[in-house]
């Protein structure tokens, strides 16, 4: 990424700090090191053209092929915390108020790249895939991951491909993900999609601060797995029910033998 695209980036999003690399290891493992560096503002933006190890929810592997657009952004503090006016002896201040953010800003990543790339799908199916994935044509194209570090910084990292191809991807990849190239036939302006998707997680981070059960309900609409049968381990459970959506909290509704069942969190099994 040039000086003129980073400086491209602060000017047309609400970034503070631009960090490019052409390889990392992991753009979450990066966010993750500069969290303590006092020199650093936020909310800073880690990208890289190639990850060798990038990573999933669970511990899965992110494949990033050449072409593909991943990046991390670290926040000072969970970006779904409400700022409010308090009286001090001073004067007037700003302070933070806690609130668990459970699952809803993985949600409002999601949504916000099912917004920046459904206007360059024509006609396709785009939509959620609970908790954390963005499917097109019946397939994966994008994956969150969210992580709160012990400090309480957040980092939600972003994989999408872009102007990558699947059948450069190793064979499980091959199988179930597709990316903008193949789904389209040319590249796309990833400066302009990345600006695009930026602020469309600025706006939904908003919804889910102001009105978390309207993004909920967003995630709700969008989401692909209505009806489906789906299998979800819960601790050390396997839970298995119909997906009825996503309820105003963000959790995964699944119609079991006993019963319907909101589940916040999980890992959703093939």
């Amino acid at each position: 990424m040039t000086p003129l695209e980073c400086a491209r980036l602060l000017e047309e999003t609400w970034i503070a700090e631009v960090e490019p690399h052409d390889t990392l290891t992991s753009t979450n493992d990066r966010a993750a090191e500069l969290a303590n560096a006092a020199d650093r503002r936020l909310p800073l933006l880690v990208i890289a053209d190639m990850q060798t190890a990038g990573r999933g929810r669970g511990g899965n592997r992110w494949w990033t092929g050449a072409g593909s657009l991943a990046f991390s952004v670290l926040f000072v503090d969970s970006p779904l915390r409400v700022p409010h006016e308090v009286r001090s002896g001073e004067g007037q201040g700003v302070r933070a108020v806690s609130g668990s953010p459970g699952p809803l800003m993985g949600l409002a990543a999601g949504l916000a790249v099912v917004d920046a790339v459904r206007p360059l799908l024509s006609e396709r199916e785009i939509g959620l895939h609970w908790p954390n994935d963005v499917f097109a044509a019946g397939r994966k194209l994008a994956g969150i991951l969210v992580e709160v570090l012990p400090d309480k910084k957040t980092i939600i990292g972003v994989g999408l491909n872009a102007n990558n191809s699947i059948k450069d991807a190793p064979a499980e990849v091959q199988v179930s993900a597709t990316s903008l190239f193949d789904l389209t036939q040319r590249k796309q302006d990833r400066m302009a999609l990345l600006i695009s998707l930026l602020n469309h997680l600025d706006r939904f981070l908003e919804l889910a601060r102001t009105s978390p059960t309207e993004l909920a309900a967003a995630a709700d609409a969008a989401c692909m797995q209505k009806n489906r049968e789906l299998h979800l381990q819960w601790g050390t459970t396997v839970i298995t029910g119909l997906c009825r959506g996503i309820d105003d909290r963000g959790a995964i509704l699944l119609e079991t033998n006993e019963g319907l069942k909101a589940f916040p969190s999980g890992i959703l099994l093939k």
